[in-house]
């Protein structure tokens, strides 16, 4: 047994170079979740639920791309594998479209901008598809171990994380510092227009470096099947089976639920920090913190919790966990049992918190994207036909509910509480931000509470994915077979017909 998991372990590079891309999702996940409705709304001057409503238009619209891509890749057949093509194809759009939606006109009406941002989000996401589904149906390819793909999935998010939290930090403490013309540094529209042009760099590089750095293990992966052209309700046939297996559906009701709990989160997050608890832009950078150091602390605790408890279980204990830890701060505060405003203690305290609260989140959805794969290898067994990326591509959909249902969702509670546009913290009316936490609060335990419900539906444990793993082996090796049993069958019925 120890051989075989020692056989089963990736080399470190290989981890390192597979998870280097994830710095791109990354990066448009916190501009999509954190910066994106802030900036058009309070920069910009676009009412909240206008924003909110072009980015859940753009959502959809985006979600009926992300099954062609991932039915693409699945089916390519080319000297560079299923997933490179697509992978090397996204980084120069990906950097350019993102430019874009940081740079809209200046003397544009609503209802111009309205339609900008829908286009210009809608690029964003699909160039980024274009290279994030593909890249992540490599992860079942690179090991079928069980633990394994957690540890293989941590380094994903890991660098995801860390990547996406580093450059908020950049953005918050370099880009959008006060200066004389712009007392609340979130307000400045040319820190804004440096971190666009900084984040399509970063964007652009993560991407052809982890292309690149995994381009050599390319002859070890599946090549899919020579297979004669399929009508159109073939196809789409073949996916509903596939996408109509009961665990994914599961994880996938799990996921649009959660999700749109962690887009509600982070959309508001800017706005609580600003206005809930006052901070200035270099405190909320230092906050930042958070997300890259739970992140780090996630990279080895997935793996052993994975081991330790099963990938189902941690992922629902752990989701509870960061409902009690994301409202605790705002309990406290209410009572009078947590730091006041300008305390010295005040962001060691939030930050205490909001770490603990994204090491339990990040393990929780890195559990969540390897049971994703070991769906892939059971739904194989029972279709015979291998989709990673068919099933990395609804995934995605999910993962965009973060800033697309989420920021929705959001953008819904600022209106509710008649939330203003353009607000400095000195003005803003104290009784419209506690309102605000108030619907907050009971909307985020719905979400998540609803999303463990759904999750009680994944039937896949650590002896099925061995079966499955077991015959999958039986066969390929019997399908490796066949041809060299041609030439005796040929043999036999030639005898026969003499």
């Amino acid at each position: 047994m120890e051989n075989q998991a020692q056989a089963a372990r990736l080399p470190i590079g290989t981890k390192l170079f597979y998870g280097f891309g994830s710095i791109a999702y990354g990066v448009k996940d916190g501009a999509f979740k954190s910066f994106l409705l802030i900036y058009y709304n309070q920069v910009v001057g676009l009412p909240a639920g206008l924003v909110a409503s072009a980015i859940l238009l753009a959502l959809v619209a985006d979600s009926l791309l992300d099954p062609l891509i991932g039915q693409m890749s699945d089916g390519l057949r080319s000297r560079w594998g299923r997933r490179h093509p697509f992978m090397y194809a996204s980084a120069l759009p990906t950097a350019g479209s993102f430019l874009l939606l940081f740079m809209p006109p200046a003397d544009w009406s609503q209802g111009a901008l309205f339609g900008y941002i829908v286009v210009t989000s809608i690029l964003v996401r699909s160039f980024v598809a274009l290279y994030e589904i593909p890249s992540s149906a490599l992860g079942p390819e690179l090991s079928a171990d069980y633990d394994e793909r957690t540890a293989i999935m941590a380094y994903r998010y890991m660098f995801a994380i860390v990547g996406g939290a580093l450059l908020y930090i950049v953005t918050l403490k370099v880009f959008l510092r006060p200066d004389a013309g712009h007392p609340v540094g979130l307000l400045n529209p040319d820190g804004w227009w440096r971190y666009a042009i900084t984040a399509a760099v970063i964007m652009a590089l993560s991407i052809l470096v982890s292309a690149a750095g995994t381009h050599g293990r390319i002859a070890t992966f599946r090549q899919p099947p020579a297979r004669p052209r399929r009508s159109l309700p073939t196809v789409l046939g073949e996916m509903r089976q596939s996408l109509g297996h009961g665990s994914f559906l599961a994880l996938m009701a799990y996921g649009v639920i959660k999700f749109t709990g962690t887009g509600v989160v982070s959309a508001l997050a800017l706005y609580f920090a600003t206005y809930w608890w006052k901070l200035s832009s270099g405190q909320i950078a230092l906050l930042a913190l958070d997300a890259l150091i739970g992140s780090l602390l996630a990279l080895p605790l997935a793996p052993r919790l994975s081991r330790l408890l099963g990938k189902k279980r941690v992922a629902i204990v752990l989701l509870a966990v960061t409902v009690v830890l994301g409202l605790l701060p705002f309990a406290l505060r209410m009572a009078g049992w947590f730091p006041a405003e300008g305390s010295r203690l005040l962001v060691p305290a939030l930050l205490a918190i909001q770490t603990l609260y994204w090491t339990c989140g990040v393990v929780s959805v890195i559990m969540i994207t390897a049971m994703l794969s070991d769906v892939i290898d059971d739904s194989a067994v029972r279709t015979g036909r291998r989709a990673e990326g068919l099933f990395f591509a609804a995934n995605s959909i999910v993962q965009k509910c973060v800033s697309g249902l989420g920021v929705f969702v959001s953008g819904l509670l600022l209106s509710v509480v008649a939330f203003p546009r353009g607000a400095s913290p000195a003005t803003v009316d104290p009784q419209v931000v506690t309102r605000l936490v108030l619907v907050y609060a009971p909307t985020l335990v719905v979400l998540y509470g609803v999303g463990m419900a759904c999750l009680l539906g994944y039937r896949i444990t650590r002896e099925r994915h061995a079966e499955n793993v077991r015959l999958l082996a039986e066969r390929e090796a019997g399908a490796a077979q066949a041809p060299e049993a041609k030439p005796a069958v040929a043999a036999v019925l030639s005898a026969v017909k003499a």
